[in-house]
């Protein structure tokens, strides 16, 4: 009796931060050789979105040449439940089961999950692939790259030792003018930054709403298209931001926002 193979690896392989915008930055600027030299090697991969995954990848090919042409390669798109849904269910719903999708790892094929910016599984989909690799007993590995939530802190000046993401905050006003409040009442009584984020081209809406609801001297920062050119990291007061007349961040840009004291 033949012995059965051995499992492939999961890689979690990073994208840049530039996804959407227009400028794109070059990828040994911001991945490591080592990262980029990985991602070339694998063929089979479980991403957000299969264009933009085949557009990463002729990026990588560029500097090292894939182990298989871009049309051959194996691209698999998380359903489109786990977008809406979340990996882990809620509200009813039942968490995910992604172990159909790790099929190619049973048979020792190493396979890659990557998100359309950032390290997939933080703030993007991905953590359900994740979890069924280690339920399958399959050896995963991150590779480094950027995260635009750890960036971000780092950046701040807000406290990094006790600090959480939140993601979106909800769209009615009403809605996320109390949750700016119940952010901000965390903030304060515990010092915990609370991290946040939006799709760009609500920036501004949230932007009004943060000056608008949050107290004068509770602290706010953004980071605004981390590791592009244009890249910006700001914390003031809330009294300075309002003083300052600034305009709100651009639509176009991705944005972190943190909130603390």
């Amino acid at each position: 009796m033949s012995a059965a193979p051995a499992l492939g690896t999961l890689y979690l392989v990073p994208a840049p931060l530039d996804f959407g915008c227009d400028d794109e930055t070059a990828l040994s600027e911001v991945l490591p050789d080592g990262t980029l030299r990985q991602a070339a090697r694998i063929t089979h991969w479980i991403c957000e979105n299969a264009k933009s995954c085949r557009a990463y990848l002729k990026r990588v090919d560029a500097l090292h040449p894939l182990a298989l042409p871009l049309q051959q390669q194996h691209i698999t798109e998380l359903p489109r439940e786990v977008h809406k849904k979340g990996d882990h269910g809620g509200k009813g719903h039942a968490s995910f089961d992604a172990k159909a999708l790790l099929a190619p790892l049973l048979v020792g094929q190493d396979m890659g999950l990557a998100s359309e910016a950032g390290m997939p599984a933080v703030a993007d989909p991905g953590s359900s692939v994740v979890r069924a690799a280690h339920e399958l007993g399959a050896r995963v590995v991150p590779l480094v790259g950027p995260v635009s939530l750890l960036l971000a802190l780092a950046a701040s000046g807000l406290n990094g030792q006790n600090f959480a993401f939140v993601g979106y905050l909800p769209q009615d006003a009403q809605e996320r003018a109390q949750r700016i409040h119940g952010l901000e009442a965390l903030a304060l009584k515990s010092g915990q930054t609370q991290l946040f984020i939006e799709t760009p081209y609500r920036n501004a809406a949230l932007w009004q709403a943060l000056l608008q609801h949050l107290q004068p001297g509770t602290r706010l920062a953004l980071a605004a298209g981390l590791t592009l050119a244009q890249a910006q990291v700001q914390n003031r007061s809330v009294q300075q931001w309002r003083a300052l007349a600034a305009p709100p961040p651009d639509k176009h840009l991705p944005v972190v926002f943190a909130l603390g004291r």
